[in-house]
């Protein structure tokens, strides 16, 4: 019997060492790594940067009360609002607890209780993101959901009207749903979630868990859709590996973040936080995130020149890429995995391809072929 609960449906590969993209088993099988952890390991693994940042800040301190100043906090909150309409931030340990923070930084500041969040979104596993995210399967067996969030479908606007009223205090979404297809808010939806925050005093979180950190090609996704969120929140890809979180909100929600407010025990330590810098800083570097541009450029003709358009929708932008296949993908991932290709799903229909953001184009067109040969096999039976 195991030692741990089964709230994991595990795959039967230990992996124990990787380097960039490539991770080798316990076996010593090694796999091209699609998944970055879910969209974690920004750098790759092992990255030369972030193993030196943890050596250098492991043997000066690891962890103090977030009752003292930490300048380097400070440091990294302004590498992440630079060049931005953000003016503060809070750090915590993963995308969750930085959702948490956003719902209840609305609600104190709005002093309104209302939520609205959109079908097929994902925004945590705590009982307030839970409640916010729009996957029945993500509820069930929990008993009662917290009230006070509304979920309507995403990218329509007489279902987003009809649920406006004044008690609502926030509107909050993906730019690009990640668990929930990898379906991108539309221009002209955007332009309505804007044009009704401005007009009813309502505040836009934009859940960048997944998306944030260069892995559609900007530093943040919202860049390209014409949203401008009042919070955003931030966790995977930020830390490389390394677990930290964190909330931007904009100068006018300050006061509503007192002391006493909202706090975390493990939030922002110094092993996180000297991550996180070196991530950033080589992460919003104009010249890696055209690399990345380019790359999602060759990745996704690589894909539509291998899958016929038929048969296969490509969707996503930057290195967040699905492949919509029209049917159950999950005999596709376990055939992958033999082949030696890390992939994960988002929804039953699409491949997920989430690889670190310093692939290499050689490691694409691997992963392309064999993508091909497993998903192409039953049209040509």
């Amino acid at each position: 019997m195991s030692t741990l609960f089964k709230n994991y449906a595990r795959r039967p590969v230990h992996l124990v060492k990787g380097e960039g993209t490539v991770v080798e088993d316990a076996d010593g099988k090694q796999y091209l790594d699609f998944t970055s952890g879910i969209a974690v390991v920004s750098l790759g693994h092992a990255h030369p940067a972030i193993v030196n940042a943890i050596q250098v800040q492991s043997e000066k301190l690891w962890h103090v009360s977030n009752l003292f100043e930490s300048p380097e906090q400070g440091n990294l909150a302004a590498s992440l609002m630079n060049d931005t309409h953000f003016s503060h931030a809070f750090f915590c340990n993963s995308g969750a607890e930085a959702n948490e923070a956003a719902i209840k930084l609305a609600r104190k500041h709005t002093g309104k209780s209302t939520i609205i969040t959109f079908d097929q979104s994902f925004h945590g596993r705590t009982f307030g993101a839970m409640a916010a995210t729009g996957q029945d399967k993500i509820k069930q067996g929990f008993g009662p959901m917290l009230e006070t969030f509304k979920t309507v479908p995403f990218n329509d606007l007489s279902s987003l009207e009809a649920v406006i009223d004044d008690d609502v205090a926030a509107i909050m979404l993906e730019v690009i749903q990640g668990e929930g297809g990898i379906h991108a808010v539309t221009p002209e939806f955007a332009t309505v979630i804007s044009d009704i925050c401005k007009s009813k005093g309502i505040l836009c979180i934009v859940d960048e868990v997944q998306t944030g950190i260069g892995r559609t090609g900007t530093r943040y996704a919202y860049e390209q859709s014409g949203l401008k969120p009042d919070i955003m929140t931030l966790a995977k890809g930020l830390g490389g590996g390394f677990p930290i979180g964190a909330m931007l909100g904009i100068a006018e929600l300050f006061d509503s973040f007192g002391p006493g407010t909202h706090g975390t025990t493990f939030g922002g330590n110094p092993l996180a936080v000297a991550v996180a810098q070196t991530v950033v800083d080589h992460v919003f570097d104009k010249n890696f995130l055209k690399d990345v541009q380019e790359k999602s450029e060759a990745l996704i003709q690589r894909l539509k020149e291998s899958l016929p358009p038929e048969q296969f929708d490509i969707r996503g932008k930057g290195l967040l890429i699905g492949i919509d296949c029209k049917g159950d993908v999950s005999p596709y991932i376990r055939q992958a995995e033999e082949a030696g290709l890390l992939i994960v799903q988002a929804g039953s229909d699409v491949i997920r391809l989430l690889p670190p953001l310093t692939v290499t184009e050689e490691e694409i067109d691997q992963a392309v072929d064999i993508l091909t040969s497993i998903v192409l096999v039953p049209s040509t039976i």
